[in-house]
């Protein structure tokens, strides 16, 4: 079966789905573990479908620091069962399921006067333990070098505009990143789709019971009721709304982005600890598009869930601030190009700040039969995917094969390079590098959407013919992001929407 989802593929496939009144499994919510556990759910042999009320990666799922962590910072904190289940998820999707995704990054903690011998002994003992979990995890290091100490000119060389006053070196580590997290949750669900998952943007799920559920089709109104063996929650810090019983503590999550230019061009994360916190740290990180993302926060955020996140003023303030105590020339308001801040789904467990919330998910069933899954971490996605589904399967007593999204390649999985091609559309597609050019029918498909956006119009129409975006806003802010900068955002406007109508 084709990946390939767009408003052709929905329409009919959502009649289907109508018409035949049941499924296996239902999936409520289309960020990365809806995404995972219908691409589990399909590989096992079963029907199913996900349904999401606005677009795929809508959510949390796109507003992440698009780090595949290998679960350091849990180490720190005594949690080595999280820990390494992250080192041992993010070794799967660098080396087996999403090569052309995530790649090494190259994480800087320079060695500045403010850094005491005790801080720079827990940083060094942690990178060292990094090392220790990326080999359990069997990554080998030539996925994943070795944490080093560098010298000041190799420091500088990293990270152009770090402080030059009593500079002695840095400590060099290495942690997985993505290209973008809302590319890996379309490539889930394509993946998924091509195994048989019905996969279907803007319907809404109301009154879901464990075997019932109501569809709702946003772009026409009409709702009809569907029938399943097991539904199952995975609507993130939404979670609340189709189960009530369900108690989360979102924490708020924000960044800044730069152009690269601000940062002089940097090749590796430049990575600050935090003044007064433990194991806690703020990351510029250079990014595809020529751009700098400079995260994150951690603050309660308390009150009704918002479509879209916003930055406050004081977490601007902090971000600058912080990372101005490591760089030659500070930064001003002025230099920020965008923000965007996305909730974590932190379990409620009463106490502490969120920053100290563990991240560990948990799977709980409502009182009419419901399953949802809850906290977790985008790195650890197929994991919780797998959990979810054997728990379904147990409970349920559903027939169906065992897991098989370990070794799974995700659609464009490769590590190889295409040669022929510009490297960053590789970078974001991967083996499919040479459909979206070869295959696009729009006029001058090499092309940039625009003068110094490095995005072409090929990949304009690859979103809405394979990629299920149905509006402007859905290409230009999760299939490209280029919306993360509002003035790059209205230069391109027009012709995503020209994209749309044309294939429409």
């Amino acid at each position: 079966m084709t990946t390939a989802l767009n408003a052709a593929r929905r329409q009919r496939e959502l009649a289907a789905l109508a018409d035949a009144g049941r499924v296996d499994i239902v999936v409520i919510g289309g960020g990365i573990t809806g995404a995972g556990i219908a691409l589990d759910a399909a590989t096992r042999g079963l029907s199913v479908a996900l349904v999401e009320k606005h677009d795929l990666a809508f959510g949390t799922s796109r507003w992440s620091s698009k780090l595949v962590h290998g679960g350091l910072r849990y180490l720190a904190t005594g949690n080595v069962g999280i820990a390494r289940r992250s080192a041992v998820e993010r070794g799967i999707l660098m080396s087996r399921t999403a090569p052309h995704l995530v790649k090494a990054m190259p994480q800087l903690v320079p060695l500045l006067p403010a850094m005491g011998r005790a801080a720079r002994a827990l940083v060094r003992t942690g990178f060292v333990a990094g090392d220790g979990l990326r080999k359990l995890a069997g990554t080998p290091a030539t996925l994943l070098p070795r944490s080093r100490r560098v010298d000041a000119a190799r420091a500088i060389a990293l990270a152009p505009t770090v402080r030059r006053d009593g500079l002695d070196g840095g400590f060099l580590a290495y942690d997985g990143q993505l290209i973008d997290d809302a590319r890996l949750v379309t490539a889930v669900a394509r993946t998924a789709a091509g195994h048989g998952a019905v996969i279907l943007t803007r319907v809404a799920a109301s009154a879901a019971t464990g075997t019932t559920v109501t569809l709702t089709d946003e772009l026409t109104g009409e709702s009809f009721g569907l029938s399943a063996r097991a539904v199952v929650n995975a609507a993130g810090v939404w979670a609340g709304e189709v189960d009530p019983s369900i108690r989360l503590r979102p924490s708020r999550g924000t960044h800044l982005v730069f152009d690269a230019a601000a940062f002089g061009n940097p090749t590796a994360a430049l990575t600050i600890p935090i003044p007064g916190e433990v194991n806690r740290f703020v990351f510029a990180m250079p990014e595809q598009l020529g751009r700098v993302y400079l995260g994150l926060t951690d603050e309660e955020a308390p009150g009704p869930i918002p479509d879209v996140p916003q930055a406050t003023p004081q977490e601007v303030a902090f971000l600058l601030n912080t990372v101005n105590t490591a760089l030659q020339t500070q930064l001003h308001p002025g230099d920020v190009r965008g923000a965007y801040a996305g909730l974590r789904p932190l379990i409620d467990t009463g106490t502490g700040r969120t920053a100290d919330v563990s991240r560990e998910h948990a799977i709980t069933e409502s009182p009419s039969g419901v399953l949802s899954v809850i906290g977790g971490k985008l790195t650890e996605y197929r994991y919780m995917a797998e959990d979810v589904l054997d728990r379904a399967v147990a409970l349920r007593g559903i027939t169906a094969a065992p897991c098989r999204t370990r070794d799974l390649p995700l659609v464009g999985a490769t590590r190889e390079t295409v040669a022929g091609l510009p490297t960053s559309l590789v970078a974001r597609y991967g083996a499919e590098a040479v459909e979206v050019l070869a295959g696009a029918n729009c006029a001058r498909p090499a092309e940039p959407v625009a003068d110094g956006i490095d995005v072409l119009r090929a990949e304009f129409e690859f979103a809405v013919t394979h990629e299920g975006a149905l509006t402007a806003e859905d290409i230009l802010d999760r299939r490209t992001r280029i919306g993360l900068v509002p003035d790059d955002r209205a230069r391109v406007a027009e012709v995503a929407a020209e994209f749309v109508a044309e294939v429409h």
